[in-house]
């Protein structure tokens, strides 16, 4: 048996191949990663509801999921970390946003629930993608309610609005609350230090592993972090070339059964 035993996963473009189908390799292996006691986490900016479905189908209920990048680690209803946003910044951030770039789309998040104050074409799109539906309610209810933690703020829009709005954040303002860019038009909104990367490290941690005991699979920028710091980190064959040059392995595509045969050749072996 490999010296792995932890494995932390990326969703999109990742297990899941272009048609938003789970890799049939990876989902036969299940078992024998339960047998072996080695959990797979799955980490997403995805919400809790939206990565449940997800976990479901794959039969990994019972492990972590690092949600929101972070942001939320829970294992089924318990949460074992959370990294809220400053709520004083965030409301001081949705106040600057309506008042410059109106007609982009403000969406909040906390635990399971997705809010927003209209459906408008981007709230609708992004429902029909992750097949959720947002409740509808002023933004100020979920920002005053200090018993509500605010995990993540997606704002939506045209491309060219959502990247000027992003070059004209005054970042100083917001010092305890990071900005990045998840799509051309997409800006995802969270605290800090909020990252794979950290989940990595709590999650070890959580385990009582080394991080040389974890392998962390990934499509994209912001998986590459996780993908250095773990003990084995795989980058998918249809990664970016950046990012697979500095991953330590890399694998099939994900419509190759990519990361079913990394699991099978570094843990499983």
């Amino acid at each position: 048996m490999s010296h792995i035993r932890l494995i932390i996963s990326d969703i999109d473009g990742t297990i899941l191949n272009d048609h938003h189908q789970i890799d049939p390799e990876l989902a036969a292996l299940i078992p024998d990663l339960k047998r072996e006691e080695i959990p797979f986490v799955l980490a997403s900016a995805r919400s809790p509801k939206g990565m449940a479905p997800i976990a479901k189908e794959l039969g990994i209920e019972d492990c972590p999921m690092a949600c929101y990048n972070g942001a939320l680690i829970q294992k089924g209803e318990q949460v074992l970390f959370e990294h809220p946003l400053d709520k004083n910044e965030a409301r001081q951030f949705i106040d600057w946003a309506n008042q410059h770039f109106p007609q982009v789309s403000i969406n909040l998040y906390s635990g399971k629930d997705w809010m927003t104050d209209h459906l408008d074409q981007w709230s609708q799109e992004e429902a029909r993608i992750t097949g959720e539906k947002p409740l509808i309610l002023p933004l100020l209810d979920p920002l005053l309610d200090m018993t509500k933690p605010l995990h993540k703020l997606l704002l939506i829009g045209e491309a060219e609005e959502i990247q000027a709005l992003y070059r004209a954040i005054p970042a100083d303002d917001f010092p305890s609350t990071a900005f990045y860019l998840s799509k051309a038009n997409y800006l995802e909104v969270t605290a800090k230090h909020v990252s794979k990367e950290d989940a990595l490290v709590e999650l070890a941690n959580h385990y009582h592993l080394s991080l040389e005991e974890v392998l962390t699979m990934g499509d994209n920028f912001n998986d590459l972090p996780m993908l250095k710091k773990a003990g084995i980190g795989v980058a998918m064959g249809n990664a970016p070339q950046e990012v697979k040059d500095e991953a330590a392995v890399v694998t099939k595509d994900n419509n190759e059964n990519g990361a079913g045969q990394a699991v099978e050749t570094y843990v499983l072996i």
